[in-house]
């Protein structure tokens, strides 16, 4: 049998191989964007830089103060080394309201009331009079306001697309403005013209619009011409770690953001604590976030359990658990639910056709999702060949669960090899289970215990499955796997470590694992055990202590063999004896 037990370290991403670049870490510079954002970076600096007859970028970042304030700060500082030729250049003008007209002339002046040098300028939400500025009449004296368009004359204006897409009158105008390059003044009051000829004036901006993949989807609908004209780059949400080079990026990047919040450099001992948070959000040991206000939240809760200015990894470690405590109402209240036995979860024996799936729990409102065992049970019968999804039949299972019934029907029928339909029919559910069930990371689970209620093998009750299978029965990666073996570790420590219980989980999940300290403690102690498996054959022995295919030995598949050669037998028997016959001579 292979031992596909894990160690404890790979529990964990691996902080040491780092240790020799957190120790330089306070020394290390922190103007690192073009480092990290190496694609938006090209695409801000080629719309500075090229001659676009629409001058339009598309950026697709979240929409939120904190993005449009630091694509601000790089175009300024893109704009301030491109223009230092040009820092007297004026753009705009000046208007002279007189009684009877208004006179328009080029900026001679920045003290001119539509003079702009330029500059970078950004807003998450505009209005009509905002953006554009306004004609005002009072007591028969008419005035001109400028508006975001006429400061960012000349320079690049950002907003967010969100913003645009719902005011779309808004959109239009300013779409002309940048097509055209000019700025017409418009009465606020659609009844009422303006009581004086007010003169358009030149307008060139650059103009960038961020926002998510729905919002910029939207966008492609409305423009597809304009949209396929823009300079196009995203905000990267996180960085691989290929090599040490992109950890020291990564690690410059957050002592930016500590700068701008006014921290100096974190200890040492934050780093670790950070990088294993980080894969959790994540979800990947070799993948570390960028986004700038997750690390921001981080930074300013350790800073609150620190009693000076600097932060270390205690402080972090007393955020996140007492952020952990503040959100886990919900989470305690369903365990209780368990451990009450009003929700029937197996930790200890053997049954025949059961076992323990792993789910995760995601409520609308409630800000941290987190696992919860489910007990999964098939009964089988003589019949012809059904296997009932209750779930489904119930209208309580979703499409993608369907298909992963499917599939995992699919191998255990081409491995029996078969000549006829299968005698047995069977049925699978999902225990105590009241809401939609939906996905495939139960198929694995779901598979083992039709495999035990076929081959009259009981399973390990002390161990939990999580993971899909393909038409090969190879076990293939799935979601939420930290919040999984969590909730189920949970259950098996408020009930007492015996050192046999634990989770099979896909190996190609490994790299996905950062675990709560407790549970890497439990796991180093032998308390707790997790396996990875690459194959339904490497579970079955797991669970059942039997192999699932071995010449010449007692094996699953020959179980289920003999236990349908028997009931085709007693059907024979019960035929008449010309069809006995008919059937004898159709086997030989």
């Amino acid at each position: 049998m292979t031992n596909n037990r894990l160690e404890w370290r790979a529990l964990q991403p691996d902080t040491e191989r780092f240790q020799h670049l957190i120790s330089q870490a306070a020394t290390t510079e922190t103007e690192c964007f073009a480092n990290v954002q190496s694609r938006l970076f090209n695409g801000l600096s080629l719309l500075l830089q090229t001659p676009a007859k629409v001058p339009l970028m598309l950026v697709k970042s979240a929409e939120s103060a904190e993005y449009l304030a630091l694509l601000q700060d790089v175009l300024s500082s893109l704009v301030e080394s491109d223009e230092e030729d040009d820092a007297n250049l004026l753009y705009g003008g000046h208007y002279l309201v007189e009684p009877q007209m208004i006179v328009w002339r080029p900026a001679e002046s920045p003290l001119d009331n539509f003079a702009s040098t330029g500059g970078v300028h950004q807003a998450d939400w505009i209005e009509a009079e905002q953006l554009f500025g306004c004609v005002r009449v009072y007591n028969s004296m008419l005035t001109l306001s400028p508006g975001l368009v006429h400061r960012a004359n000349g320079g690049v204006l950002i907003l967010s697309l969100r913003a645009l897409l719902a005011q779309p009158l808004l959109w239009l105008r300013l779409k002309k403005i940048i097509v055209n390059q000019r700025f017409d003044w418009y009465s606020q009051d659609e009844t009422r013209p303006l009581p004086l000829d007010v003169p358009s004036m030149p307008m060139q901006l650059r103009l960038v619009l961020t926002g998510d993949r729905d919002a910029l989807a939207d966008f492609q609908d409305m423009e597809p011409e304009l949209a396929a004209l823009s300079l196009y780059s995203e905000f990267e949400e996180n960085i691989q770690l290929v090599d040490e080079e992109e950890f020291t990026n990564w690690m410059q990047w957050v002592l930016s953001i500590a700068q701008s919040l006014g921290y100096p450099a974190p200890a040492a001992d934050f780093w670790p604590v950070l990088i294993r948070e980080a894969a959790r959000y994540t979800g990947d040991q070799e993948t570390l976030p960028l986004d700038p206000t997750w690390l921001a939240r981080q930074l300013q809760d350790a800073a609150l359990y620190s009693e000076d200015e600097n932060v270390n990894g205690e402080n972090l470690r007393d955020a996140l658990t007492t952020r952990e405590w503040r959100e886990g109402f919900l989470s305690e209240r369903v365990r209780d639910d368990i451990l009450l036995d009003q929700i029937l979860i197996e930790t200890e024996g053997e049954m025949v056709g059961q076992i323990n799936a792993l789910s995760v729990i995601d409520f609308p409102g409630h800000p941290r999702p987190f696992g919860e065992p489910s007990r999964i049970s098939c009964v089988v019968h003589v019949g012809d060949g059904e296997f009932t999804d209750v779930e489904r039949k119930a209208e309580l299972g979703g499409n993608i669960h369907a298909k992963g019934m499917m599939i995992m029907q699919a191998w255990l029928i081409a491995e029996l090899e078969l000549d006829q339909q299968l005698p047995f029919s069977a049925s699978l559910v999902f225990e105590q289970s009241y809401s939609e069930v939906d996905g495939d990371s139960a198929s694995l689970a779901e598979l083992c215990v039709l495999i035990s209620a076929l081959a009259l093998q009981p399973i390990n009750q002390q161990i939990a499955v999580t993971g899909s299978v393909d038409q090969f029965g190879r076990v293939q990666p799935v979601g939420g796997l930290n919040e999984k073996i969590e909730g189920f570790f949970n259950i098996c420590n408020q009930r007492t470590l015996n050192g046999n219980q634990g989770v099979i989980i896909p190996a190609a999940n490994v790299r996905h694992l950062s675990l709560q300290q407790e549970v890497v403690d439990a796991v180093r102690e032998g308390k707790f055990h997790l396996w990875a498996v690459s194959s339904v054959d490497e579970a079955l022995p797991l669970l059942t202590g039997v192999e699932w295919d071995k010449e010449n030995d007692p094996c699953l598949l020959r179980s289920i063999q003999d236990r349908i050669a028997q009931i085709n037998q007693q059907d024979a028997r019960q035929l008449p004896w010309a069809l006995r016959w008919l059937n004898w001579f159709n086997q030989r």
